[in-house]
């Protein structure tokens, strides 16, 4: 049974493409309650986009590795068999954890809707992971300031470009926030203006705009010629001819841009 369920954009012209997801078979034994349960457990239980992808994958690559290994009913997963599974988990600690709360999750959810009696990974432990120093690149105040100066604003791409690097570097703005940006999220109160920053949890982090990151933002605006347009996403994606489209950009793109423009002022990878 096929159901859209996981909508990822994709750099392709038709962006609104969702990824189809299968149910598999070890869940559509367990009939119509199961199929809907499953399926409700990624449109109504989870709201962030990412963390649906994340756990989608998840939990399907466990079913597939059960169904491998003869198990075919849901009833017949026990704590022993999840527990196998970490064991020969071959990815990180932290993937293994991730992996490890998807499918504590969905079976939870489908205890509560009495699809099966127990949940066999409430029990499970995960791999030990103590993080001491994060993995997240971080630019100096230096290297930023090469990056930025270094991208040529003579075209709206450039504009862009700086004013989203600009947003990141002085508001510490994740990605996903930036690019989920709209124009109305850049605004004036006072004498002063702000980034509306749209976090995780549906959470909302109000920034005072930099001087340098204002500049950068006005320039690109005026360019771009969408400073009426409120509800529209700020930082916008572009065709083959280097025009500016309706979409908003990807964070995929953003990390190809930057990666792109690191390497021309020959920054480190």
């Amino acid at each position: 049974m096929r159901r859209d369920l996981v909508p990822r954009r994709r750099k392709t012209p038709a962006r609104s493409q969702t990824v189809p997801l299968l149910v598999p078979e070890l869940v559509a034994r367990g009939g119509n309650r199961a199929t809907r349960r499953f399926l409700e457990f990624f449109t109504a239980n989870i709201r962030n986009p990412n963390t649906r992808l994340a756990y989608a994958r998840a939990i399907s690559r466990f079913l597939a590795w059960c169904e491998a290994h003869g198990l075919h009913q849901l009833e017949a997963i026990e704590p022993l068999v999840v527990a196998a599974y970490v064991e020969q988990h071959p990815g990180s600690p932290t993937t293994v954890k991730q992996h490890l709360a998807a499918i504590r999750m969905l079976f939870g959810w489908l205890v509560i809707g009495q699809v099966i009696s127990m949940n066999p990974a409430s029990s499970v432990r995960g791999p030990t992971h103590v993080v001491k120093r994060g993995k997240t690149p971080v630019l100096t105040a230096d290297e930023a300031r090469q990056l930025l100066d270094a991208i040529d604003t003579r075209s709206i791409v450039g504009l862009r470009d700086r004013a989203l690097i600009g947003v990141m570097v002085y508001s510490f703005a994740r990605v996903g926030a930036v690019t989920t940006m709209r124009v109305r999220d850049y605004y004036s109160e006072g004498k002063r203006w702000w980034f509306r920053l749209h976090e995780k949890g549906g959470k909302r982090h109000e920034v005072p705009a930099h001087h340098n990151a204002e500049a950068y933002m006005d320039a690109y605006l005026e360019a771009a010629a969408i400073a009426d347009e409120k509800r529209s996403p700020l930082f916008r994606s572009v065709n083959r001819r280097r025009h500016l489209t309706a979409q908003p950009m990807a964070r995929t793109d953003v990390l190809r841009m930057i990666k792109r423009r690191a390497k021309v002022v020959g920054l480190p990878s």
